[in-house]
């Protein structure tokens, strides 16, 4: 144990005995391995917490959920829009005959949104999303309301005027979020009395449900004041523990089309959008963004184990003398080996240190202004030091072996 430490101290301070004596030739080499280093990190750490940001944003669709619109949620350049436009709208009654019908389903939620401008006292915020809902809403979305409470029973049963709003709106109508419970916003000369405020979401990148900006009013409030076509109805269903949103899309494809009298040669005049799929979308372009990542840092690295290995190859034949040295004491052929591999991974280590620290104070600065923040996770980082000190084994090895193999006569000889 004692003799690996000490031929561990030794290789340490020989890679730092070369970047000292050597600091412009180990620094230009080593740049490489920063570089390729720089790149794993980055890339890795920035796809890392972009996906968990975006899979969180996902949640708020509801996980595993389906909603049965007349909308296609799939999107892309040949959209046809004009298509699904003339479809009829979702209506509370298919909801209530889908719930009956369905033995896969859980949770089922009526939902309608606007826009409208909201107003306290002398303070007014436009761009208010607002929200009419049905009772297992909350079961499906994820939010918590942080001050007051949400709606009762009978709250949804009378359709009465409360609303639940968010955290955003309480601060900018009221100063603070806690202050908003037990008053009275305006709208289009009607009044909601708050009983309710959402907790802070903070911002989003996928634009899902914006809770923070928004009003929730019940479903037979919201319907007595708008015309529900109007609103963009959709049916959000949640699937049974154990069974999977493709099969629940399934069976609510073939309830919707008895409910609607399709004929079998009738195409649908609705879509149950699986959320799930999102998430296979999100994790395909994150893997292929990863690829690309990994190819750029490749060639960097494979560029610095080059530099390592010229500078491996130097040191030898700077050391020359002090290898036969070493071995006409006594030093074994294995012992000079690990030495050198020892040195070279050192200085891939250094070189992966200086990259780390690159992608830590990047991360910093990035995170001041992302919606989201760039954490550089433990495993991602054990990832980039076994990568520098396989490379470094990689580079040294050669090097390495001449210095083993070497005459001690001839290389004491050696000037």
């Amino acid at each position: 144990m004692i003799k690996v430490l000490t031929i561990l101290w030794n290789s340490f301070k020989m890679a730092l005995g070369e970047l000292k004596a050597n600091k412009l030739r180990t620094f230009l080499s080593l740049f490489g391995i920063t570089i390729g280093i720089f790149c794993i990190i980055g890339v890795l750490a920035t796809i890392d917490s972009l996906q968990s940001k975006i899979k969180t944003d996902l949640s708020s669709f509801g996980n595993n959920s389906v909603y049965i619109d007349k909308w296609d949620y799939s999107g892309g350049p040949e959209y046809p829009w004009w298509k699904f436009v003339k479809r009829p709208s979702m209506k509370m009654e298919e909801m209530e005959f889908v719930k009956k019908k369905s033995t896969l389903a859980s949770n089922m939620a009526f939902f309608m949104q606007t826009q409208e401008s909201f107003s306290y006292e002398d303070n007014q915020l436009k761009g208010v999303n607002l929200y009419g809902i049905t009772p297992e809403y909350k079961k499906i979305q994820s939010f918590n309301v942080g001050y007051g409470r949400f709606f009762s029973e009978s709250d949804f049963t009378r359709g009465v005027p409360y609303g639940v709003i968010g955290y955003k709106v309480a601060e900018e109508l009221y100063g603070k979020a806690d202050k908003g419970v037990g008053k009275t916003i305006t709208y289009k000369g009607r009044k909601l009395l708050v009983i309710g405020v959402i907790e802070k979401q903070g911002s989003a990148i996928i634009n899902g449900y914006d809770y923070d900006k928004s009003t929730m009013v019940t479903h037979n409030y919201m319907a007595s004041v708008y015309n529900p076509d109007n609103l963009g109805p959709v049916i959000m269903v949640q699937p049974k523990p154990g069974i999977t949103s493709k099969a629940l899309q399934e069976e609510l494809t073939g309830i919707m089309r008895q409910i609607r009298k399709l004929s079998p040669t009738q195409e649908d005049n609705f879509t149950c959008n699986d959320v799930a799929q999102f998430k296979d979308q999100v994790e395909s372009v994150f893997g292929a963004v990863n690829k690309g990542g990994w190819a750029i840092a490749g060639l960097s690295l494979i560029v610095g184990a080059f530099g390592v290995a010229n500078i491996m190859f130097v040191t030898v034949r700077e050391r020359t003398s002090q290898i036969g040295l070493k071995k006409a004491i006594g030093a074994k052929s294995s012992t000079i080996l690990y030495e050198f591999l020892l040195e070279s991974a050192f200085l891939c280590i250094i070189g992966g240190v200086i990259g780390l620290l690159l992608v830590w104070i990047l991360a910093l600065a990035l995170s001041s202004f992302l919606p989201f923040a760039i954490t550089i996770a433990p495993g991602i980082i054990f990832l980039a030091f076994s990568i520098c000190i396989i490379l470094g084994v990689v580079s040294g090895i050669i090097p390495a072996s001449i210095a083993a193999k070497m005459n001690p006569v001839e290389a004491i000889r050696t000037k």
